[in-house]
């Protein structure tokens, strides 16, 4: 029988998350720009201490190589791009919603090479901003899941009924419903955010920063309390990551004491 040559492709990725296997090798769970969702295996990289591996760990942005395999593929090149590890998990705010990222991400990607460059982008953005430190960690979280439920098609409805698309804005919110309902169709047990609140989701959807971090520390905690109530509705079940994220940055609104001349 003729042997048939493994496929060989290339693509960048970040590493969500690696798992051990047998004694040396690791599978690797990388989110890639083309191919979607990558599970492959690193072979010997826990033998040493390789750079090969070290490239290979979550927060990686990497350029890599693989060949098909029969279960899983096979890394056999890995080009680092940029490692936001370092400068994420020195912040534990940032690492904290990191973490978020990268378990949200994969969760929202569970067809196996399926792409999703928005997806793949939106990761990238947010690990970015944690490691750099350009916005507070908790709004960057939040401003990921909002817009990572859109490019999964659950963006919810922040001014319209979510229901009957009745023009708002609408002073209730349900979750399970979508978003803002208008008297008419408000399930019962809905909430009632403040304005501000609801005000703040948009702008964290929208990429409006200047009106995000004008946000107080009561109407932000309200947001990602909204923000994730409803991812954990469409997911069905929690981020195990989620409760774990530091908050403490939403206490006052960051920036106010550089205000001063």
């Amino acid at each position: 029988m003729a042997h048939t040559p493994k496929a060989l492709y290339r693509d960048e990725g970040i590493v969500l998350r690696t798992q051990k296997l047998g004694e040396a090798d690791r599978i690797v769970t990388v989110l890639t720009r083309r191919h979607g969702k990558v599970r492959a295996v690193a072979k010997g990289v826990r033998r040493t201490k390789s750079k090969f591996g070290s490239r290979l760990e979550p927060f990686s942005h990497v350029d890599l190589q693989f060949y098909t395999g029969r279960n899983l593929d096979i890394v056999n090149q890995a080009e680092s791009i940029r490692s936001y590890g370092n400068d994420v998990v020195d912040d534990y705010p940032s690492y904290t919603a990191g973490t978020a990222v990268l378990e949200t991400a994969d969760r929202l990607t569970s067809e196996e090479k399926e792409p999703s460059l928005r997806l793949f982008l939106l990761v990238v953005g947010a690990l970015r901003a944690l490691a750099d430190r350009t916005h507070p960690a908790g709004l960057v979280l939040d401003a990921f899941l909002l817009r990572s439920m859109s490019v999964a098609g659950w963006e919810p409805a922040l001014t319209d009924c979510a229901r009957c698309a009745e023009p708002g804005p609408h002073r209730h919110f349900s979750v399970p419903a979508g978003g803002s309902v208008c008297p008419a169709c408000r399930p019962t047990g809905s909430a009632m955010p403040n304005p501000v609140t609801i005000d703040l989701l948009d702008a964290l959807l929208t990429g409006d920063w200047d009106r995000a971090e004008a946000a107080q520390g009561t109407n932000r905690r309200e947001g990602s309390g909204l923000v994730a109530a409803l991812l954990q509705w469409h997911l069905e079940r929690g981020l195990r990551s989620l409760p774990l994220v530091d908050r403490s940055d939403q206490a006052a609104p960051r920036g106010s004491e550089l205000m001063t001349p």
